[in-house]
């Protein structure tokens, strides 16, 4: 039966989805929202499983997310660690978790069993699965500055890469990976045949690195990245573009207030950046309670949202772009003493349909 799946990662107790005026409140998510992975529209055999949540009290939880907006909560699975990463199988019938706990998993929706499949020495900050002409595997970065490609029947790594840092965010669309490692460190990797460090690149962000998400052509193929600070800032970087000094630019975003030395400005992490599978138009989120959809073709922003009453930190769309899921939830960005238990966290889902075209050429 088709149906709409979405991954998503929290920190708390209490968390809520809304979608058309709808909301449910599901027991067992207490403090932020961190990933939210999208796998929309694939067939599993006898099951319907459209919203997939990953929590850090060490959980993740599996809710259908019907048409008319409904959610019911379906299934559950637990790490022994915060859960910092998931990402779906290409078939949509597994889902794989990356935890605190120096572990992942691998979630058959099917059978309802998870079973680990990596380990690392350190956390494991990120998770995606590769699906290659002659190989499939999970690529996993950690924070013991290691790269590991494995295959899930074994339980030894194909690869094991070196990083120079701590793995702090990273992407992949096939044949292309790329990585930001704490010092702000930025390496691309090729996927073809098998994994292979491609290049280091200096990063154009002068502050801490904290998402990535790859960009296609119009061929449908990777060919470049977008990278967000804590500077409230986006780079966009080409890997092989004709002209670098003007393919390649910066933006500010998530910034608010003032716009001058008189009246500083507050500036506001990005926290994830997310491209529209049809348009190739951006989402940004930010520690600023806000959205913002931007056209990177013609530099400009598309549309911003009204602020929420704590930072927006995860966010992606459907395989068809109808669909823009983001998270609210508190990013501890300001210390523990600005963390107010009392604040619910939130998943929305928003109708994407026109908000993200393309701004027209004049």
């Amino acid at each position: 039966m088709p149906g709409n799946f979405l991954i998503g990662g929290s920190w708390a107790n209490d968390v809520c989805v809304t979608w058309g005026g709808m909301s449910f409140q599901a027991d067992g998510v207490e403090d932020g929202l961190d990933m939210l992975k999208n796998m929309f529209g694939h067939d599993l055999p006898g099951m319907y499983w459209p919203f997939v949540g990953c929590q850090r009290l060490f959980m993740v939880r599996c809710w259908e997310v019907q048409d008319n907006g409904q959610t019911v909560p379906k299934a559950q699975q637990m790490h022994t660690g915060p859960v910092l990463d998931v990402c779906w199988s290409d078939d949509g019938s597994k889902v794989f978790t990356a935890s605190c706990d120096k572990t992942a998993k691998m979630w058959d929706l099917n059978s309802n069993q998870a079973t680990q499949i990596a380990q690392h020495d350190g956390p494991i900050r990120t998770i995606h699965w590769i699906k290659a002409p002659n190989y499939s595997c999970i690529m996993t970065g950690s924070w013991d500055k290691t790269l590991k490609f494995w295959d899930t029947r074994s339980p030894n790594p194909m690869m094991s890469l070196q990083m120079p840092e701590r793995c702090y965010c990273a992407d992949v669309v096939y044949p292309m990976a790329v990585v930001a490692t704490a010092e702000r460190g930025l390496i691309v990797y090729q996927l073809e045949n098998q994994p292979s460090e491609f290049r280091r690149i200096d990063s154009p962000l002068k502050h801490q690195h904290r998402c990535v998400a790859i960009f296609k052509d119009k061929q449908n193929k990777p060919t470049g990245f977008a990278l967000g600070s804590i500077e409230g800032r986006v780079a966009i970087h080409y890997i092989n573009p004709p002209n670098p000094a003007k393919d390649n630019f910066t933006f500010k975003c998530h910034r608010s207030n003032g716009t001058n030395t008189a009246t500083p400005q507050d500036i506001y992490a990005v926290n994830a950046i997310s491209f529209h599978p049809v348009h190739g138009t951006l989402a940004t989120v930010g520690s600023d309670g806000r959205f913002s959809f931007w056209d990177k073709d013609a530099r400009t922003k598309l549309k911003t949202s009204e602020q929420l009453d704590q930072p927006i930190t995860a966010c992606c769309f459907n395989n068809n772009g109808n669909i823009f899921a983001y998270a609210s939830s508190y990013d501890w960005s300001k210390g523990h003493e600005y963390y107010n238990p009392q604040k619910k966290n939130y998943i929305f889902l928003r109708n994407a349909a026109e908000e993200l075209k393309p701004r027209n050429k004049k």
